[in-house]
């Protein structure tokens, strides 16, 4: 299991991109990953035949630990079940640099001797590594990821048995305890753990429900259970996490977008000719707003204990629709160093590795700012949820031709045609007040009807 960002431990298999048997250049992807940040594809580190695959779909394993066999001979093992023995390899599929040692992460328990299986949700407890001593976990191993997930949903790691190495939890031990108490269904637990208590009412059988996080659909009767995927569930973790944590106020103003469109109009042609791709008004939008953040620094920060953190580097995020089946955040990072055509062009290139599956955790990091644009779905107003651990997100709208008043230099009104739209921002009402926030988009849109975008192209 490579190592896919400096926080990450540990990450599950979703897809096996090649079977057993089939020959895999070097550099071509091999399977997909799924980790608490990103889903993304994992290249071979060696040209060859897949020999053997160690770890199957929807499994959940530590970072370093070896996935698959890639034989440089064209041998493979017959079946490719896990344990089977492997031919001379050229490559096992782990780390990301196959002849590195395994990334710095706290090694697996010993396995315990031969003997009489533990009770059911009662496993001896490995010893903990050093640094790792006796706290609010016990002697218990468990990975920031499982730590952060028992934290989250108020549970005793003592109900969950481990299924991972040495009785071990796993993500997906907690994820599926999650599941069966939401289902009100028995979760697979320890002895300290409690019954759940009966649905009051539901529109489908205990059966159907139980079995949700297993099957990929279930029906009962007029009623279809579709399990959450892997992005949908962190993405409801992390939605439902930021509510809680962050009182959201909403701010909206109207920008003139006149000047934008215009731009857009003359250059528009030879920009798609030059980049390949359309400019729109996202990076418009996207450079006055780093551009308003340096006037308006409390927005590019994040709450810390009894304080402010203010970031000096403007890292903007730009969530991304994976084709309706789920949203992700990538950063572009130090967008102050960036024109209006270095804007367009880093925000297409972060959209396109996100909808190819070819970021990093370490790409989807570090943002202090975030925007979303649903203008292109012709909505009207949207009130977006903040990205934790940041302050605020601003959402784009439609933008239309509309009439409007337009006021000349020396006073005089005129009604003309006008391309406007809606800047929407959430906002955490314990980092600034709402004359600060007001401020700040209404520089925004001052800067998007008054700049002299041209001369960024």
């Amino acid at each position: 299991m490579p190592q896919l960002g400096e926080t990450v431990t540990e990450g599950t298999v979703t897809k096996w991109l090649k079977a057993v048997g089939e020959s895999v250049a070097r550099d071509e992807a091999l399977f997909e990953v799924s980790t608490d940040k990103v889903d993304s594809e994992v290249p071979s580190p060696a040209a060859g035949t897949l020999a053997e695959i160690r770890v199957q779909e929807g499994e959940t394993v530590d970072v370093g630990t070896v996935l698959a066999v890639v034989s440089a001979d064209g041998t493979v093992t017959g079946s490719g079940v896990a344990g089977t023995e492997a031919p001379a390899p050229a490559a096992a599929v782990a780390p990301e640099t196959p002849t590195a040692a395994p990334p710095p992460v706290a090694p697996p328990p010993v396995a315990p001797p031969p003997g009489p299986a533990p009770a059911a949700g009662a496993p001896a407890p490995p010893p903990a590594p050093a640094g790792d001593g006796p706290g609010k976990w016990g002697d218990r191993i468990l990975s920031p990821v499982v730590r952060r997930l028992l934290d989250d949903n108020g549970i005793d790691p003592a109900e969950i048995t481990g299924t991972g190495l040495g009785a071990r939890i796993t993500r997906g031990d907690v994820l599926s305890f999650i599941d069966a108490r939401r289902a009100g269904g028995a979760p697979a637990s320890g002895p300290n753990a409690p019954a759940p208590a009966p649905s009051s009412s539901t529109a489908v059988s205990d059966a159907a429900l139980s079995s949700a996080s297993s099957a990929p659909s279930a029906r009962a009767g007029t009623d279809e259970i579709i399990p959450f995927t892997n992005i949908r569930r962190r993405t409801a973790e992390h939605m439902v996490r930021s509510k809680a944590t962050s009182p959201h106020t909403l701010v909206v103003l109207e920008a003139d977008f006149e000047q934008v469109e215009r731009v857009r109009r003359a250059h528009g042609a030879q920009f798609r000719a030059e980049e390949g791709f359309a400019l729109t008004y996202l990076p418009f939008v996207a450079r006055a707003t780093v551009e308003a953040l340096h006037e308006w620094p409390h927005l590019n920060a994040s709450v810390g204990e009894d304080s402010l953190i203010v970031h000096h580097q403007f890292n903007l995020g730009v969530a991304v629709d994976l084709d309706h089946n789920g949203l992700i955040v990538p950063v572009v990072k130090h967008a102050e160093e960036l024109t209006l055509r270095g804007m367009a062009r880093r925000i297409r290139e972060v959209a396109d590795r996100a909808r190819t599956k070819k970021l990093s955790a370490d790409d989807i990091s570090g943002g202090t700012f975030s925007i979303t644009n649903a203008g292109p779905f012709g909505t009207f107003l949207t009130s977006p949820i903040i990205n934790q651990p940041q302050v605020a997100i601003l959402s784009t709208d439609r933008v239309t031709r509309r009439p409007t008043v337009v006021v000349g230099e020396d006073g005089s009104e005129a009604i003309a045609i006008h391309s406007l739209g809606l800047l929407c921002m959430a906002w955490d009402h314990r980092a600034v007040d709402g004359a600060y926030a007001a401020a700040f988009v209404a520089r925004v849109t001052q800067l998007l009807a008054t700049r002299d975008w041209a001369a960024e192209l």
